[in-house]
């Protein structure tokens, strides 16, 4: 693999919302402001679990501005520019990069439960992207896009499509994934990531992972974990890990994109936790669970606006 220039932490933002479902773009700058001082090493806006698929075209453009003014290059920012289209989705990718984004983030074009492309489409769909930009292309391997992307596809789209260059994968048996991806890419795998909250975020470290996009309400944790990897403190990174492990499986298997949210509001970093209409409110028993777990860990979340 090359040298990467973007590694470490980078979790994804969640979306505010008031109570009226409105955006709440000052409870927005608060949770950049806290997941920067928790230690991210860089930021996803606009993912799935920012529920981008809740939001309109109009409201994408309002996050990606008021976001990047407000990071103002602390950090760097990944935006999510996801769509079926090819064209929509290379505008919005070249808008991104003109507001300032370092990369943009890409699912393979699908729609619904069933519509999805052949890979000679998928190939072209990523090209066309390419071809339109000249920042990173990392390319979302997920189940909920229901689209086969074999390791050998994703090292031969990297090795032929200029800027597809980095590779979140979310998919079962994750490191074995990562590490045939890395053997059969070279260096133009730059960022091979470990994702999905970081439920398989050791084993993807062993495997070769780089970087770690996760959920957003502790990245102090998640960099505790990784900071020992990449340092070759191997044994730390383990005990991190487990220390770390049962509030990343109540996020992963129980919360979802709503732990942040709780925690955050928790916290007193954000005004409403709420998700937007028609997904439900987390359950107060597993809020109570998530609260429960968390404290036990300290995370600066429940702190920082206290």
């Amino acid at each position: 693999m090359s040298s990467p220039r973007y590694q470490g932490v980078f979790p994804v933002v969640p979306t505010t919302f008031a109570d009226n479902g409105e955006l709440d773009l000052a409870s927005q700058k608060r949770c950049v402001d806290f997941m920067i001082d928790a230690g991210s090493n860089g930021l996803c806006i606009l993912a799935n679990f920012s529920e981008q698929f809740a939001l309109s075209d109009h409201e994408r453009e309002v996050l990606t501005a008021t976001i990047l003014d407000h990071v103002a290059g602390r950090v760097p920012v990944i935006v999510t520019t996801t769509h079926f289209g090819t064209a929509v989705c290379a505008q919005r990718s070249r808008r991104a990069q003109e507001a300032g984004a370092s990369m943009v983030m890409v699912m393979p074009p699908y729609h619904g439960a069933t519509l999805r492309v052949s890979e000679a489409q998928v190939y072209a769909f990523y090209a066309g992207v390419s071809d339109a930009i000249d920042i990173p292309i990392m390319i979302q391997d997920a189940p909920v896009a229901g689209t086969p992307l074999s390791a050998v596809f994703l090292a031969r789209m990297a090795q032929e499509i200029r800027q597809v260059s980095y590779f979140k994968i979310e998919t079962a048996g994750a490191a074995s994934k990562l590490r045939e991806l890395i053997r059969l890419g070279g260096d133009a795998v730059e960022g091979p990531w470990d994702g999905e909250e970081g439920i398989t975020l050791l084993p993807d470290l062993q495997a070769g992972a780089t970087g770690a996009m996760t959920g957003g309400g502790f990245p102090d944790g998640i960099r505790t974990i990784v900071d020992a990897f990449r340092a070759g403190r191997f044994e730390d990174a383990a005990q991190a890990y487990e220390k770390w492990l049962p509030l990343i499986n109540y996020e992963n298997r129980q919360a979802g994109f709503l732990a942040a949210k709780a925690l955050m509001k928790e916290g007193g970093v954000i005004a409403c936790e709420a998700p937007r209409h028609p997904f439900p409110a987390l359950h107060p028993a597993v809020r109570a669970g998530l609260l429960e777990t968390a404290r036990r860990l300290d995370p600066l979340v429940l702190r920082w606006g206290r």
